[in-house]
């Protein structure tokens, strides 16, 4: 099964908003509306079966309408979408919203610390990370452009918190650190924590080719999902993009596309299998 492990949709009335937010803070131009629909016909385009749906609140008041909306949008497209819900440290009931989301189907939590305004060494997120470990795969930003100490998220506390828990399951957005990757290298390659993957988005407009060679021969290549932080970028075109610039075969694209499958399999049962992949 072929998977794109990083995308966002936003509800149709607020999506507008949402690009243009992107687009000023990212200063480009989204390919995507960041609608659902324009999502889904992007990602049939590019041979993809599902796409990973990322839900973040900014705000801890947001931990529920963000829930909703992904539960909503897993109900209504249970062939296509596996979303992914989230949770804040400043949220206090986040134990019994584990549970609600738990209930309805959802198995992954995104965090963006940047976005949500929290530290990723924040001592307020370990008791969440005890909790959910064993029932939520975690998606979670990791880089900017700053430097590490300042970063909210950078490599070195994503690799301080695979210390201290070797047992959740966590996928490293953006090569493990976006605009970040000698630092990812540094902290996390080599295969060190075993439950630790590495999704591809938003790397290959920046990366050369000295470092994607660098990228995928230092992380163990069953752990690369492919990802595409749609809207910012589209599949299909991101597809060419990581095989040319990673300079991969055709088998090497479709085990990178389809290793979020093994991942997954344990807490989301919809993508075991597939008749074409």
């Amino acid at each position: 099964m072929y998977i794109d492990i990083h995308t966002h949709a936003f509800h149709p009335k607020i999506a507008h908003k949402a690009v243009d937010h992107l687009n000023n803070f990212y200063s480009l131009t989204c390919t995507g509306d960041g609608t659902i629909a324009h999502l889904l016909e992007r990602e049939r385009k590019a041979g993809l079966d599902k796409c990973v749906v990322l839900c973040a609140a900014t705000a801890p008041a947001q931990v529920i309408p963000a829930n909703n909306y992904a539960i909503s949008l897993q109900r209504e497209h249970p062939d296509q979408v596996i979303a992914f819900g989230t949770v804040h440290p400043g949220y206090e009931k986040w134990e019994a919203e584990l549970e609600r989301i738990k209930a309805a189907g959802i198995r992954g939590i995104k965090l963006h610390p940047d976005f949500q305004s929290f530290r990723l060494d924040d001592p307020r997120l370990l008791p969440i990370f005890e909790a959910a470990q064993k029932d939520f795969v975690f998606e979670i930003h990791i880089g900017d452009q700053t430097l590490p100490d300042k970063n909210p998220s950078c490599p070195y506390k994503l690799a301080a918190i695979m210390r201290q828990f070797p047992g959740i399951r966590v996928i490293a957005a953006h090569f493990g650190g976006y605009h970040m990757w000698a630092h990812a290298l540094t902290a996390l390659s080599g295969g060190r924590f075993e439950n630790l993957w590495f999704d591809t988005s938003s790397t290959t407009p920046f990366a050369t080719p000295v470092l994607a060679k660098k990228l995928f021969n230092s992380f163990p290549r069953e752990h690369i999902l492919f990802g595409t932080d749609w809207p910012l970028y589209d599949p299909a075109e991101e597809l060419q993009r990581l095989q040319k610039l990673g300079r991969l075969s055709d088998g090497e694209m479709q085990d990178i596309m389809s290793n979020a499958s093994a991942l997954l399999a344990e807490t989301h049962p919809q993508v075991k299998s597939h008749p074409d992949h």
